[in-house]
């Protein structure tokens, strides 16, 4: 498949505020008034990246995850539509967020995606608000994941050029 840039149905983007002060910074990671009306995270996570590593790419089948970049570090973040459904079909979108630009992205169930810490020396932190508890009440349930770093297929070639 040969994907085009554009925009990715259901992918948010927004950009968030830092607030300085001679004590440090409070960012808002996000607020229920910044989701779809019917998106309700149930669990949040922190994982750390080191520098030059990738994360993904997978996707979800039910799970939209809800990722904030905020520092230390700057991410690249691609994804890509694999919603045959979806009139974005094949679309891709990079985005680059973290310490130098604060961002919340909501990313639905079929939008595969995958991150890198592109700081030459600093641990990159990411955080998530998925709308899924990982592996369903008390861990039971498969894992909700398709992951295409594990295919080496010609999805996953086109999407790390």
């Amino acid at each position: 498949m040969i994907f085009k840039r554009g925009e990715i149905d259901g992918v948010r983007v927004a950009r968030l505020v830092k607030n300085i002060d001679e004590r440090g910074f409070l960012i808002e990671t996000f607020r229920l008034d910044m989701l779809p009306e019917k998106l309700h995270p149930q669990m949040s996570y922190v994982s750390y990246t080191e520098p030059g590593i990738s994360r993904g790419p997978h996707e979800h089948t039910k799970q939209t995850d809800v990722f904030a970049f905020i520092g230390p570090s700057n991410f690249r973040v691609k994804l890509w539509d694999n919603r045959k459904n979806k009139k974005t079909y094949g679309n891709k979108i990079t985005i680059f967020g973290g310490e130098d630009n604060p961002i919340l992205i909501v990313v639905p169930p079929g939008v595969v995606h995958a991150y890198q810490n592109i700081s030459k020396t600093i641990r990159g932190m990411a955080l998530n608000y998925p709308d899924r508890l990982y592996r369903g009440r008390g861990k039971k349930d498969e894992v909700d994941e398709i992951r295409h770093e594990d295919k080496g297929d010609e999805f996953y070639e086109d999407f790390v050029k």
